[in-house]
């Protein structure tokens, strides 16, 4: 079994009707994963014995008996969850994140934890404990981070749909270097209780597929408002599937400047492509600006480090994960756990957060940080006051080589220019493919006003129907 040609609809046609069994298409799922995955290194840890709930009500729940895949910073009771961390390595929770229950209740099939940047602090899955993930298209080639894992293992047919994580961008970009669709939700969507949190006012847990009604229908599960998570918001979950069909004849769409000057060559062609699809199809074009992308990678980096410094000061060798075997007294625990624990991104960017939080920076960093954040989001709302949806591209370039630019912060933290803002902002985003260049996937970005995931559905599978990507196979899946 693999899924290169399947969505949940098809895959719920053929359980309903009983030419497959729930069984049989969870064995396959994990006899595939292991078939494939020496290539990808798409996979922590797989579920070899992964079982489908029994009877199962196919006719009325379309996700009855689905595998699905999820990251590995995502709680699952008694199921090792390490963030892709040494620290965590060993970690055997004892509970589940929201959305894990949901899914439950749902009776989806669980078949593993997908490979991930350590702590979600990466853009191309090199920084993981546990090796770097490979790309489906090229195995040279990184798949995105930091859910590159989810993103690769969709890409590959290995599920038909992965859970992800987006802090600033960790599942849009990784899906547009894999040729998949992924949408991070509007802040507070979604509840993070049991995310394995890297910066708190801006991780948002998503979903990744092949086609945009697939993570639809997964997205209405796990949804909605949750008493573990204040920050969620209690309005009503709409059915997201209701947005896949229509048109978009006069839907207003903007387009960014700074974000179309940002690529050039065929993949402003190919994004430009898929702007002039839109517009013959109806939707008006607007050109916008938001002239403070230029400071968008600073002000996450000040932000996201300063929140991660205070998150990760749980992770000390005292109450779980590992614990350094020579320390000699408490401050060795704590320096040689830590130092022995993290990964060298992870360090940096404690070290960064805790010097912006510092009495002598705070005022210079984090208080002007989040100054320039409000103006960010006041940016989003004039726009969407005269438009509908905002799309560009996703990345500024396709995926490039394993290797090429993780000695290079700056280079790789500039990856995410593009995708950034929206967490900043707190609004819907998504990668939808919009074509190849050199071989290689680009994705077209959508982003949308605060709770209005369906216009981004609406768009995406819009795109889909034109361009019908989600036919293609990745090159290194063809054999």
């Amino acid at each position: 079994m693999n899924y290169l040609n399947e969505d949940i609809d098809s895959l719920n046609e053929k359980l309903a009707q009983g030419t497959l069994s729930a069984d049989k298409l969870a064995q396959d799922t994990v006899e595939n994963i292991k078939k494939t995955d020496e290539k990808l290194n798409a996979w922590i840890t797989v579920q070899e014995d992964a079982k489908p709930d029994e009877d199962l009500d196919f006719a009325n729940n379309k996700l009855a008996g689905i595998p699905i895949a999820i990251k590995d910073n995502i709680i699952t009771k008694d199921v090792k969850t390490t963030a892709a961390s040494h620290i965590l390595d060993n970690y055997i929770p004892v509970y589940d994140a929201t959305v894990i229950d949901r899914l439950k209740k749902a009776h989806v099939t669980f078949v593993g934890k997908t490979n991930m940047d350590e702590f979600a602090m990466g853009s191309s899955t090199e920084h993981s404990y546990f090796g770097a993930t490979h790309n489906p298209w090229d195995f040279d080639k990184v798949p995105g981070g930091s859910s590159g894992g989810s993103a690769a293992a969709v890409a590959a047919g290995q599920v038909v749909a992965a859970l992800g994580s987006d802090t600033g961008g960790s599942i849009r970009q990784p899906s547009a270097f894999n040729g998949i669709f992924g949408i991070k939700p509007t802040y507070g969507r979604v509840s993070r209780w049991g995310l394995i949190a890297f910066a708190s006012s801006l991780d948002e847990i998503g979903v990744m597929s092949k086609r945009a009604k697939t993570s639809a229908q997964v997205l209405n599960v796990i949804a909605g408002s949750d008493d573990h998570d204040s920050t969620l918001s209690t309005r009503a979950v709409p059915d997201f599937t209701e947005y896949i069909g229509k048109d978009v004849r006069g839907l207003r769409v903007a387009v960014v400047k700074e974000y179309m000057d940002a690529v050039d060559g065929e993949m402003h062609e190919v994004i430009q492509n898929q702007i002039d699809v839109l517009k013959d199809a109806g939707a008006i074009i607007n050109e916008v600006s938001l002239p403070l992308t230029k400071y968008v990678v600073p002000d996450y980096y000040i932000i996201a480090s300063s929140e991660a410094s205070s998150n990760l000061q749980r992770f000390d060798g005292i109450r779980y994960g590992y614990r350094a075997e020579d320390a000699k007294n408490l401050l060795d625990v704590y320096v040689k756990s830590r130092s022995e624990g993290f990964g060298e991104e992870v360090q940096r960017r404690i070290l960064l957060g805790s010097f912006a939080l510092s009495a002598g920076s705070y005022d210079r960093f984090f208080r002007q940080a989040s100054k320039v954040r409000t103006l960010i989001c006041n940016n989003f709302d004039k726009i969407f006051a005269d438009n509908d949806v905002i799309v560009g591209p996703t990345t500024t370039t396709p995926a490039f080589n394993i290797g090429s630019e993780i000695s290079d912060p700056i280079k790789m933290y500039n990856n995410d220019i593009l995708t950034i803002s929206a967490n900043l902002a707190g609004i819907p985003a998504a990668s939808v493919p919009a074509g190849l260049v050199d071989g290689m996937p680009v994705g077209l970005q959508v982003m949308a006003k605060r709770f209005d995931e369906g216009s981004i559905f609406q768009v995406a599978d819009f795109i889909e129907r034109n361009n019908k990507f989600y036919e293609k196979t990745p090159a290194g899946m063809e054999d």
